[in-house]
């Protein structure tokens, strides 16, 4: 396990931070010596108490309202979590929603449109920012983006929301080649694919059930916690990876 000596400080922006998976990410991430920035579009009391429990644990933390699919937004993001913490080292592009549950054919066009701005763009620009900002130093070991997929990637979600799987595959993707495209940079790329997960995201896409209905599905008979993901990223965000970029690592339960 990574210890506070082994990250003294090193900035990571975790978009979406302020709930779920993105504040159970943010908070390992502190456990370990981070300075995490946990970012929020509308809810600033949640990324306040993250911020708030980071800080009672003895780390460092800010709270940064941006939209991730807004240029401008992001600019500025990078520049108040570089005044913050110092170089950027990590960003984990975690900011994602779902849509609506049911069928692909019923799917209203503004629903759909959002979707893919948030999940897939939101994902690219944020990622373009963070290589801006390693080019300008070159020479700070471990710089990092981790995108977070799901296991959705890989089974389509048909019948509950195509739309979103098709995003996350089309994540891997943009993931797998900037990996390439960047590694002799010395920047790594790689992402985490959680499987059914414990979250409110199932409530606000309209079905607070979901979890205890896809549990007996998977090989492990349970759904995860947003901790075990934020276990993958932590991994993968330190120095232990190294030699990992490329890579997608699910966090699945076997499903």
């Amino acid at each position: 396990m990574q210890n506070q000596a082994e990250a003294p400080g090193r900035a990571v922006i975790v978009t979406g931070g302020s709930r779920g998976i993105g504040a159970a990410i943010a908070c390992r991430l502190a456990a370990a010596g981070y300075a995490p920035c946990v970012t929020y579009t509308r809810d600033a009391r949640g990324a306040a108490e993250v911020v708030a429990r980071i800080e009672a644990s003895g780390g460092r933390a800010a709270a940064l309202q941006a939209d991730s699919t807004c240029g401008a937004d992001i600019a500025r993001l990078f520049d108040a979590a570089e005044a913050a913490f110092g170089p950027l080292h990590a960003l984990v592009n975690n900011a994602g929603i779902t849509g609506p549950l049911g069928r692909f054919a019923d799917l209203d066009e503004a629903e759909m449109r959002r979707v893919a701005e948030v999940n897939l763009l939101g994902t690219m620009l944020c990622a373009r920012e963070a290589l801006r900002r390693f080019a300008m130093r070159p020479e700070r070991p471990g710089r990092s983006v981790v995108n977070i997929s799901s296991v959705a990637a890989s089974t389509g979600s048909p019948g509950e929301y195509v739309h979103y799987a098709a995003t996350k595959a089309a994540v891997e993707a943009f993931t797998l080649g900037l990996a390439r495209e960047v590694a002799e940079q010395g920047i790594r790329v790689n992402a985490v694919a959680p499987g059914t997960v414990e979250t409110g995201i199932h409530a606000a896409a309209g079905d607070p059930g979901r979890p205890a209905r896809i549990a007996p599905r998977v090989p492990m008979r349970r759904v995860g916690q947003p901790e075990e993901v934020a276990e993958a990223v932590l991994w993968l965000v330190s120095d232990a990876a190294s030699y990992t970029t490329g890579a997608v690592l699910r966090v699945t339960g076997g499903l």
